[in-house]
C-alpha cells in the first residue's frame, strides 16, 4: 500500500489515499523512507509523526506501509549498547556515518553478524507454550539472555539445532501446532506500546537496596515499585538518579535520558563504561542500557524512548530478572507531547499540556510491577522517573499528575542544593508508601525494631524544624536544655547520615547494615543526651569536639568491609555520657 504527503508540519505529515493503513502502523515517508508512526486515521486521510529529521520533504512524495507498528527487536546484543529513542544503535551508527544522525537509515537495531554461543535446551517432541524458555546466550559474564518463546506461540517442538556458535537470524527450534509451523530465532519483536503479558501480578515485599541512605530507611523503594524524583535546576537529579543507577540491587539497568543536555548524556556515556560493579566487581555495562534522546534529536523519538525503555526492561523481567528503569526526565517527555499534541491543533489543557497527559503518565507508570512470569519465574520492573518542574514548582501539571501515579515521592530541595547538602531530598515532603509492605523484610534481614527508630529519627527532624522556627524570632540559647538537645542531634542526623558523598569512595554507597549501625549510634547520642538532660548537665558540656567529629565523620571512616568499628564508637559515646553523668553527681 502506498499513500501521499499532503502536509509537512515539523514531525507530523498529512497524507491522503491512506484507506488500508492501521492505527499506530509504522511507515517509510518520503524518498528518504524516514520512520514514522501513524497517529491519526480519518477516511482517506492519516497523520503521522515522524521520528527522524523531515527537514527536505516534499509534498507528493509517498508513504509506504511496514505492516507493523512501531516495535522493538528484542535479542542478544541489548546490553552493553547505547541505543536512540527507536532502539538505533547509536556506537555503530557513528562507526557507520561519524557526527550526527543521518536521515534515512533504516530501523537498524541489533547486531545480525555477532555469533554467540548458543545452548539449546529442548528436545524433539517437547510442548512449548508462550515464555518458555528454548535457549540461552552468555550475553555478558554477568548475564545470562534467556530465549523465549514469544508470547502467543506455542507447539511441539519438530527441529533443534544443536549447540554452537550462531547469530541472531538463525533458527534454532521449530515448532508446529496444528498446520501452522512456526521458526524461532535468537529474537522476537515486540510493539512498544503493549504491555508484554504476565501470569500475574504479585504484591509487593522486596526493597530495591540502593546504597543511599536516605531513600534506604527514610524512603525505602520496593522492586517492582514506582518513584518520582523531582526537583528544580540544578538540585541533583541526574546525580541522584546516576547513584541509583550505579547502585541499586536490580540485576539490569536501564536508563534512559529523554531530552536531556547533550553534555548530561555525554557525562553518562564516559562514567558508566568505567564504573565498576560493587555486587560482581565486573564493569557495570556488563547490565546496562543506555537510550540516549538528548534534546536536539527530533521530538517524536523523544516520546517514543520512554516506550522504548521499558519494553526492553519488560523483556528482561520476562526471564526472571529485576530490572530498574531510570527516566530522566518524564518532564521532557510530556513537553514532546505537547508539542506534538500542538503540531495537531487539539485542545490544549493545563500549561498547554493535552487533555490526555495524566493517562499516558498512568501507562507508563502502571508497566512497573512485581510478577509472576508466563515461564513461572518471578521478576519485577522498577520504575524511577525524574521530573524537572520549571522554576521547580511542584504544583505543575507534570509533577502533580506523576503524583497521583507513584508511591515513592522523593522531593529535592533547591535550599539544600545551595547550602551543598546532597542529596537534596527534602525529608519533610518526601514520602514511601512502601513501608507496611516493606516492614517485614527490614525486621527480618536488617533489624527487630528499625522502622520504629526510623519513626523517631524523623519525628526529630519534625520537631527540629519547628524549633528552627522559633531560633529565628529569638535565638537559641532561650530554649530549654532538652530543645536544645533536639536541635545538636538532628545537626548530626543531617550532617552524618542524610548527607552523603557521591565522589567518595567509602560514602558513595552504604551497606544497609552499615546505615542500620549508623542511625543506631545516632539515637544512642539522643537517648543518653535526654538521660544527661535529666541529670542536670547543660548542652554544652555534652558537645565533645572530638566525640563529636568522629560521629560526623564516620561516614568516610568505617570502612564498608569492617562496620565493626561503628560498634567502637558507641561503646566511646556511651562511656563519655556516663562519665559525665557520674561527673556531675
Amino acid at each position: 500500500m502506498e499513500g501521499n504527503i499532503i502536509g509537512v508540519n515539523g514531525p507530523v505529515i498529512k497524507a491522503d489515499h491512506m484507506r488500508g493503513f492501521k492505527m499506530r502502523e509504522m511507515v517509510m515517508v518520503g524518498a528518504k523512507r524516514l520512520i514514522g508512526e501513524i497517529i491519526i486515521l480519518e477516511e482517506d486521510y492519516a497523520t503521522i509523526q515522524v521520528y527522524e529529521e523531515t527537514s527536505g520533504l516534499k509534498i507528493g512524495e509517498f508513504v509506504i506501509s511496514t505492516g507493523s507498528p512501531l516495535s522493538l527487536k528484542l535479542g542478544p546484543g541489548i546490553l552493553g549498547n547505547i541505543f536512540d529513542g527507536i532502539e538505533r544503535p547509536l556506537e555503530k551508527i557513528n562507526e557507520m556515518f561519524y557526527g550526527f544522525l543521518p536521515e534515512g537509515i533504516g530501523l537498524i537495531s541489533l547486531d545480525e553478524e555477532k555469533l554467540w554461543d548458543v545452548f539449546v535446551n529442548v528436545k524433539l517432541g517437547d510442548e512449548l507454550k508462550e515464555g518458555h524458555i528454548y535457549a540461552s546466550v552468555q550475553e555478558t559474564e554477568t548475564i545470562m539472555h534467556k530465549i523465549m518463546v514469544p508470547p502467543g506461540v506455542q507447539g511441539t517442538v519438530t527441529w533443534v539445532q544443536k549447540n554452537g556458535k550462531y547469530n541472531i537470524e538463525t533458527t534454532v527450534v521449530k515448532l508446529r501446532r496444528g498446520n501452522k509451523d512456526y521458526e524461532l530465532k535468537l529474537y522476537q519483536y515486540w510493539p512498544v506500546r503493549d504491555p508484554r503479558p504476565v501470569k500475574n501480578k504479585k504484591t509487593i515485599f522486596k526493597p530495591l537496596i540502593t546504597g543511599q541512605r536516605i531513600i534506604d530507611i527514610f524512603f525505602p523503594l520496593a522492586k517492582g515499585g514506582t518513584c518520582a524524583i523531582p526537583g528544580g535546576f540544578g538540585t541533583g537529579k541526574t546525580i541522584t538518579q546516576h547513584q541509583l543507577a550505579k547502585w541499586s540491587d536490580a540485576d539490569i539497568i536501564v536508563y534512559i535520558g529523554c531530552g536531556e543536555r547533550g553534555n548530561e548524556m555525554t557525562e553518562v556515556l564516559e562514567d558508566f563504561p568505567k564504573l565498576i560493579d560493587p555486587r560482581t566487581k565486573l564493569p557495570l555495562m556488563n547490565r546496562t542500557v543506555l537510550i540516549a534522546n538528548t534534546s536536539n534529536m527530533p521530538v517524536a523519538a523523544r516520546e517514543a524512548s520512554i516506550y522504548t525503555g521499558i519494553t526492553i526492561a519488560e523483556y528482561f523481567r520476562d526471564m526472571g530478572y529485576h530490572v530498574a528503569v531510570m527516566a530522566d526526565s518524564t518532564s521532557r517527555w510530556a513537553e514532546a507531547l505537547r508539542e506534538i499534541s500542538g503540531r495537531l491543533e487539539e485542545m490544549p489543557a493545563e500549561e498547554g499540556y493535552p487533555a490526555y497527559l495524566p493517562s499516558r503518565i498512568a501507562e507508563f507508570y502502571e508497566r512497573a510491577g512485581y510478577v509472576e512470569n508466563l515461564n513461572s519465574t518471578e521478576g519485577s520492573v522498577t520504575v524511577i522517573g525524574a521530573v524537572s518542574p520549571a522554576g521547580g514548582d511542584f504544583s505543575e501539571p507534570v509533577t502533580q499528575n506523576t503524583k497521583r501515579f507513584v508511591s515513592v515521592f522523593l522531593g529535592l530541595d533547591k535550599k539544600l542544593a545551595y547550602a551543598r547538602h546532597y542529596p537534596s531530598i527534602n525529608w519533610l515532603n518526601s514520602y514511601s508508601g512502601y513501608l507496611s509492605l516493606l516492614k517485614d523484610w527490614y525486621e527480618e534481614n536488617v533489624a527487630d525494631g528499625i522502622m520504629d527508630l526510623r519513626t523517631k529519627m524523623l519525628k526529630l527532624l519534625y520537631e527540629e524544624n519547628k524549633l528552627l522556627e522559633i531560633v529565628k524570632l529569638v535565638g537559641e540559647d532561650v530554649l530549654p536544655d532538652a530543645q536544645r538537645l533536639i536541635i545538636e542531634v538532628s545537626r548530626c542526623l543531617k550532617i552524618a547520615f542524610l548527607q552523603q558523598n557521591a565522589y567518595n569512595d567509602v560514602d558513595t554507597y552504604a551497606p544497609i547494615n552499615k546505615q542500620y549501625k549508623m542511625l543506631k549510634v545516632i539515637e544512642s547520642f539522643y537517648d543518653n543526651g535526654c538521660l544527661a538532660v535529666k541529670s542536670g548537665i547543660p548542652i554544652s558540656a555534652m558537645i565533645n569536639k572530638e566525640l563529636m567529629e568522629k560521629l560526623y565523620k564516620m561516614k568516610y571512616n568505617v570502612p564498608n568491609d569492617n562496620i565493626s568499628l561503628i560498634d567502637d564508637l558507641e561503646k566511646e559515646l556511651v562511656n563519655y555520657f556516663n562519665e559525665l553523668i557520674e561527673k556531675y553527681k
